[in-house]
């Protein structure tokens, strides 16, 4: 998760095999990861529909009003229709002419070596490769040998921007500029200016570049806030090249949880490859997203299209425009989901807040005494609904700051201090894990079949846990919940194990006519396990 790049936590898709997450400028060879949503596989529904639905449906009035029974017939009262909620469709041509001039055309080149390999393999299926992310070597076109050395410029991609500022401050995508050598904006006047990168942040997708140019049309600012489902929206970019091409819809949600650190805008406007970076206007002529992504099946426009929330984005250029990158907050956890099942079984209620399932040592998490199996429920007063809420928070608070974390643990909560610390650019996983056998005891807890030892005081100092089980064998209703030889058992029914008679002692006071919640730590891993000794 965003939380701790140091454990880099990553939230996978099932899609359809049939279903593509892709970026707005995936035939240009970048895709984009899409965590945090889940999709089914899309089914089709056909719906016969009348033409004339509403002559009829005023026919078929008229003929029951005269079969009715006297009687009822009386006592109908008369009703005026209301009027309707919507009518007509918005004309955009106004907000065309007020916003079209600071929309811009984004062309990127890339630097290729002249490092000749492969020459055998045919150039078209290179560059199928190069477009479905397959490394391969740069070699030179066949039949065009090129000298060794710079190298050569290529069109790497196309895409959107639009002006901040009116000294030439462009706001685009942080994956449109991505690798590039060169960037050129195009304003709708035709003028091209070679641009200069000023920062890009590929957890948001934000990236600032300066043109030298003044006295330039600036977009306004929307309160996405303000935003509301089934409002009018409009798109400007430049779709496959098409420079100031114009697309209309509604937006069809907000919050989308793709990312870690962004709740996207999800919009049925037309966006397609070379929309990326553009900007998302409402009716009032105001930016109230950043064009960035689409689920496709073909790389093509599907009718759900992803727009970064402006303010989001805003708050990144800010510090873009300033330092050249972005600072964000970590306080070193690895975090789950909270099913429903593990909230019903250890008292949370209702499913809500992240599980943490690992603590980094030495991290602020750790010095403030959150613990792996902990709930985070809230952080600084705001409650956190589901897990992609705390990454988002955390992020957002400057490092330095002293803030409250509210944990659930064994049935109660509790409140934490915590000073958050910074997140370190590019940083990865440290896993660390004992593949010691563990030695000294062996007890059976044949009502789960499990077989579990003591810990050793170096294993304990490796895994950074005050005590716990280790388990040396799972059979049964064990194995068949998932657990297997090397897991430590550190809680039984929410009471906390120390050692093997802590085991056994917690187990003999849990309810065996329900599924027994055993917190597990696997690794650098801790979970919830269910184990329904009968099978139930």
């Amino acid at each position: 998760m965003g939380i701790d790049e140091k454990l880099g936590n990553q939230i996978t898709v099932p899609f359809s095999e049939y279903v593509t997450a892709r970026c707005a400028d995936c035939d240009f060879g970048k895709d984009v990861e899409m965590p945090s949503m889940q999709f089914k596989p899309i089914h089709t529904v056909v719906l016969a529909l009348g033409i004339a639905a509403g002559a009829t449906a005023v026919g078929w009035s008229d003929a029951a009003r005269h079969v009715l029974p006297a009687a009822h017939a009386q006592t109908q009262s008369v009703t005026v229709p209301s009027a309707p909620l919507v009518t007509g469709l918005p004309d955009f041509t106004q907000l065309v002419d007020a916003v079209g001039p600071a929309v811009v055309n984004i062309r990127t080149t890339e630097k290729i070596s002249n490092q000749p390999s492969m020459s055998g393999m045919d150039e078209d299926m290179l560059e199928f490769f190069r477009r479905f992310g397959v490394p391969v070597p740069n070699i030179p076109r066949q039949g065009s040998p090129q000298p060794e050395g710079e190298g050569e410029e290529r069109p790497s991609g196309v895409g959107s921007g639009f002006i901040l500022s009116s000294d030439g401050y462009v706001m685009t995508n942080a994956h449109v500029v991505e690798g590039a050598s060169d960037v050129i904006v195009t304003l709708a006047d035709k003028r091209e200016f070679k641009a200069k990168i000023i920062g890009a942040d590929k957890r948001t997708d934000v990236a600032v570049v300066k043109i030298d140019a003044k006295g330039l049309p600036a977009v306004k600012i929307g309160d996405v806030g303000r935003l509301k489902v089934g409002e009018w929206v409009m798109a400007i970019g430049s779709p496959f090249g098409l420079e100031n091409s114009v697309t209309a819809g509604i937006v069809s949600a907000k919050q989308r949880d793709t990312g870690d650190y962004l709740p996207f805008i999800q919009t049925d406007v037309a966006i397609n490859p070379g929309n990326s970076g553009g900007p998302l206007l409402n009716m009032r002529g105001e930016v109230v997203g950043i064009n960035s992504q689409i689920y496709s099946r073909s790389g093509g426009f599907m009718g759900i299209s992803f727009a970064i929330p402006i303010d989001e984005a805003v708050r990144v250029s800010d510090q873009l425009r300033k330092t050249g990158k972005v600072t964000r907050g970590r306080i070193g956890v690895q975090i789950g989901q909270v099913t429903k099942e593990v909230a019903e079984s250890i008292g949370l209620g209702k499913v809500r807040g992240a599980l943490v399932s690992a603590v980094e040592p030495d991290s602020p998490a750790a010095k403030a005494g959150i613990e792996p199996g902990d709930i985070i429920v809230k952080y600084d007063g705001k409650d956190i609904d589901k897990v992609a809420d705390l990454p988002r928070q955390v992020g957002n608070t400057k490092p330095g700051t002293k803030s409250t974390i509210t944990v659930f643990r064994r049935g109660q909560t509790r409140d934490l201090s915590i000073m958050v610390a910074e997140v370190e650019p590019d940083e990865v996983a440290t896993a660390r894990a004992d593949g010691k056998p563990a030695s000294g005891a062996t007890a059976t807890a044949k009502q789960l079949g499990l077989v579990v030892g003591e810990l050793t005081e170096a294993q304990k100092k490796s895994l950074a846990i005050k005590g716990g089980v280790r388990v040396l064998s799972a059979t049964e209703a064990a194995a068949r919940a998932g657990l297997r030889e090397g897991d430590v058992v550190l809680a039984v029914a929410n009471s906390e194990v120390t050692n093997v008679k802590g085991f056994e002692a917690a187990l003999a006071k849990a309810d065996k006519s329900k599924p027994v919640n055993l917190l597990v730590r696997r690794g650098d891993w801790t979970q919830y396990i269910l184990i329904r000794p009968n099978g139930k």
